[in-house]
């Protein structure tokens, strides 16, 4: 800790990523032990983030982080949205194909950005807001490849066909190395195969995105 900062707010940040890192939750003991401080500064702590909502104690005591979160997590997607705007743009230009962002939301692939290209006579349209299965279309199928992935190596482009619409494919890298955000950036496009350029393309658009959300 340094002059400038603030011991109880990083303690309760801690908290909140503790809780954030368990399904089950954790007791005021096993925080106390994780923290490396006594139970009555972990009691302060909680009483504080559950006046905010953003933990909140089942009824055998276990902290686990609550519904205010949520609130604070609905404000991240415009910032989100706005950092991956230009390589967005750039890739739907140079494609010639609807660009999008998608982020996880739940169990589900959500998009929060979308870019379509100026010049082509036609392209599909995909709006902001819509969802569908992670398992399904290359958007949520990259983003579980990353889950995947091991050590060993980075996850690479995904191409699909007619998953989420009869003659359209798509193409999507997934974001990595972006503490806090799920996502994938890819293109879909009205043809029987995805063009050989487009995946690599997609990939350096996917770490353009990730090098704007460090």
């Amino acid at each position: 800790m340094t002059a400038e900062t603030s011991q109880t707010l990083d303690r309760g940040l801690r908290v909140l990523k503790l809780l954030a890192d368990t399904d089950h939750g954790l007791t005021v003991t096993e925080l106390s032990n994780k923290l490396g401080v006594n139970r009555t500064v972990v009691y302060r702590l909680l009483a504080t983030l559950e006046q905010h909502a953003l933990v909140r104690r089942d009824l055998g005591g276990r902290a686990r982080v609550g519904l205010g979160v949520l609130r604070l997590g609905r404000q991240v997607h415009p910032l989100v949205r706005e950092a991956a705007l230009p390589a967005l743009r750039s890739l739907a230009e140079d494609i010639g194909a609807t660009a999008h962002l998608t982020l996880v939301d739940g169990s589900d692939a959500l998009a929060v950005a979308v870019v379509e290209p100026t010049w082509t006579d036609y392209h599909v349209a995909y709006r902001a807001g819509f969802r569908h299965p992670l398992d399904r279309g290359a958007a949520g199928r990259a983003i579980l490849s990353a889950r995947q992935t091991t050590e060993a190596g980075h996850p690479g482009y995904t191409l699909t066909h007619g998953e989420l619409e009869a003659g359209a494919s798509g193409a999507a890298a997934p974001l990595v190395g972006v503490s806090g955000v799920e996502g994938s950036v890819g293109v879909v496009m009205l043809a029987d195969a995805v063009p050989e350029r487009v995946g690599p393309r997609v990939l350096d658009a996917a770490r353009e995105v990730a090098d704007a959300l460090r």
